[in-house]
């Protein structure tokens, strides 16, 4: 079923009797050659490029609940690709180029808003970090512009730009950046794959898998065991909880991450603008409402809530540069499960066991990084090696020593 503007209005002049739905409902086969654990966006975008890039049949994608309700429908649906190190930047910025033709690609409108993303500078020493930044963005072909404090004022004047505390001195802005409605991009993937005769199961919990002699078979789910060539696991927060039923301890740890919104104003925001003095992140979403949120709980937990105090330092956060944020009513929040690496950068790679394959530990990451994701990820499992833009997300970097530490904070995953 294709979407087109001449369809919309043959169906609105015929009742909408014609629409179908988005995706099969299939019962699980008993076999496949590639399962794939987790139907959230990274699971989904594998599944799709596995079929349509990579030629490969057979697959199925099995998620717990149901297409949209995990990771991928919690976030503040930024993207970008302002990243410093070698590690992470072409990658990331892979994955903005996807993003920039998914619509297209998909035949599904996302709503793909490339509006910007300004990251602000507070310190001498703050800008010395972020020409370097942008310097290393330029070299891996991504865009880098460098704002004065008095371009800021012209296209965001309501800033406390003179604030003693936290002066604004200027900003590193990616143009190319922006934000993407989250729940359209799995219901996106989700046709797209199924259109490629992917099984997508919902409902479906993994609970175990079948292990001989060091190789993968299958995985027991709640609808009964199902035999697999190929396992890929893709369950970002519930990561390690997945991985333990095959053994398996990971450099992972499972935090909340809360995110919030304001009651609909009028058009605000131009794009999006990070703290840099804090952790404060805010855009406004096409209903009006300032989507905003800072740091992951300081705790570990796989509930989906957060606390108050976290509350209190996002709002303080966003209350330092834009004043006007105290007459605003908090709509709504949530929280999301984040699978926090030790260096704050995701794993992509095969396990000691063969045949089965993880993706996780996206931290901050996940979202923005779901198209590229799903490729060097299907990649992976259709031909054994790791793509060119993920060959440092390994499971041995952290016993070599060459960690993607793109904050320096170290092995704490809290504070990535």
């Amino acid at each position: 079923m294709k979407y087109s503007g001449f369809r919309v209005i043959k169906e609105a002049l015929t009742g909408h009797r014609g629409w179908g739905p988005a995706w099969r409902s299939p019962d699980p086969s008993s076999e496949y050659d590639y399962v794939i654990i987790g139907g959230g966006g990274h699971g989904l975008a594998t599944a799709y490029y596995l079929a349509k890039e990579f030629k490969q049949s057979k697959i199925a994608v099995l998620e717990k609940g149901w297409i949209g309700g995990g990771n991928v429908g919690r976030n503040t649906t930024i993207i970008r690709s302002n990243y410093l190190l070698d590690g992470n930047e072409p990658f990331y910025e892979f994955s903005l180029k996807l993003w920039e033709g998914l619509e297209k690609e998909l035949n599904y409108n996302a709503m793909v808003s490339q509006r910007g993303i300004l990251n602000l500078i507070h310190s001498d020493a703050q800008r010395d970090a972020f020409v370097r930044r942008g310097n290393a963005m330029l070299l891996n072909g991504a865009d880098a512009d460098l704002l004065t404090t008095e371009q800021i004022k012209k296209r965001y004047p309501f800033l406390n730009t003179d604030n003693a505390r936290f002066p604004i001195k200027g900003g590193l802005a990616q143009h190319r950046g922006g934000t993407v409605r989250h729940d359209a991009v799995a219901w996106g993937y989700a046709r797209a794959a199924d259109s490629c005769g992917v099984d997508i199961i919902q409902n479906c919990e993994v609970t175990g898998f079948k292990i001989e002699n060091g190789t993968c078979l299958g995985v027991e789910t709640t609808k009964g065991f199902i035999k697999a060539k190929t396992v890929g696991a893709c369950v970002a927060g519930s990561s390690s909880r997945l991985m333990h039923l095959a053994g398996m301890r990971l450099p992972i740890e499972s935090h909340v991450l809360q995110a919030f919104v304001s009651e609909g104003l009028k058009p605000l925001l131009p794009g999006v603008i990070t703290f840099g003095a804090g952790h404060f992140y805010c855009s406004q979403s096409d209903k009006g409402g300032l989507v905003f949120g800072g740091d992951i709980d300081g705790y570990n937990s796989y509930a989906q809530r957060g606390n108050l105090p976290v509350v209190e330092d996002v709002c303080e956060g966003g209350m330092a540069i834009f004043p006007m944020l105290g007459r605003v009513r908090l709509l709504r929040m949530w929280g999301g499960i984040m699978d926090m690496s030790m260096d704050g950068s995701p794993i992509i790679d095969k396990t000691d066991i063969s045949g089965l394959y993880f993706n996780g530990g996206w931290c901050y990451g996940g979202f923005k990084a779901t198209p590229a994701s799903g490729w060097v990820y299907a990649h992976l499992l259709a031909t054994k090696e790791p793509h060119k833009t993920a060959r440092a997300f390994r499971f041995d970097r952290f016993s070599k020593g060459l960690m993607i530490d793109e904050k320096g904070m170290g092995n704490q995953p809290n504070l990535h």
